[in-house]
């Protein structure tokens, strides 16, 4: 058996003996558990942001009835680092322009004639003047007061050298057969033509128009009545965006 160990004291050795240093207990399981909270907390915050901010509480745009689009402005913190940040933008939805609002805006419309009517669907605006008003009966060459029409229609449609321009002619369900228009395909594509020629001798570009006949084929309007028959003898100019 080995001596015992003597105490060191102040002996000569004394100044060379480190007593072993007694390690804190670690508390690692502290820092795994602050990271976890962490990482449930940031995917809330994602997860509230796909939701989006509901139905209510989203400003409406006036002029064109869409939500403004916005973007995100507070940071997210990061994950697995606490009390950092990271500048992580949140999904958002963007307003699709209004087409129809700007082109209404961009057009001259004080000076109309009162036999046009004005009609705006998705993506277009159409002017439907009743064949009466332009043409003399089973004819396809516009008239006097017809011209006049249309004159008042050209500015219109120049303010808006963007959009295309399709002129359809429309008649009702009564046939027609003569020597010029054996049908009423002839005569609404005669009428059509006619009114893009005349466009084009008012500087309207000819680039930007196509004419088109419909014949009896798109009725608005029952033809069972006479009436009806005269609301679908029209000719319908429609402006539509350059695609």
């Amino acid at each position: 058996m080995s001596a015992p160990r003597r105490a060191l004291g102040n002996s000569r050795f004394a100044r060379w003996h480190l007593e072993p240093a007694v390690a804190p207990e670690e508390e690692g399981w502290l820092l795994t558990y602050l990271d976890v909270i962490t990482l449930v907390l940031v995917m809330m915050v994602v997860m509230l942001s796909f939701a989006g901010p509901g139905s209510q509480g989203a400003p409406v745009s006036t002029a064109t009835g869409a939500a403004p689009s916005t973007q995100a402005s507070h940071p997210v913190p990061a994950i697995g680092i606490p009390g950092s940040v990271s500048p992580l933008p949140l999904p958002v939805a963007l307003a699709e322009p209004d087409l129809q609002t700007d082109l209404l805006a961009s057009l001259a419309l004080d000076h109309l004639d009162k036999n046009i009517e004005v009609i705006v669907n998705k993506g277009t605006v159409s002017f439907r003047i009743s064949s009466e008003v332009l043409f003399s009966s089973a004819e396809a060459n516009l008239s006097g007061p017809g011209l006049g029409v249309m004159g008042r229609l050209v500015p219109a449609l120049n303010s808006v050298a963007t959009y295309r321009i399709v002129v359809e002619g429309h008649t009702d369900n009564v046939p027609i057969q003569t020597e010029r228009f054996p049908s009423n395909w002839e005569l609404s594509t005669g009428r059509a033509a006619s009114v893009v020629r005349y466009l084009q001798s008012q500087g309207v570009d000819a680039a930007r128009m196509r004419a088109t006949g419909y014949a009896d084929t798109r009725p608005i309007a029952p033809n069972d009545t006479a009436q009806g028959r005269a609301t679908n003898r029209h000719v319908e100019v429609i402006l539509e965006a350059s695609k």
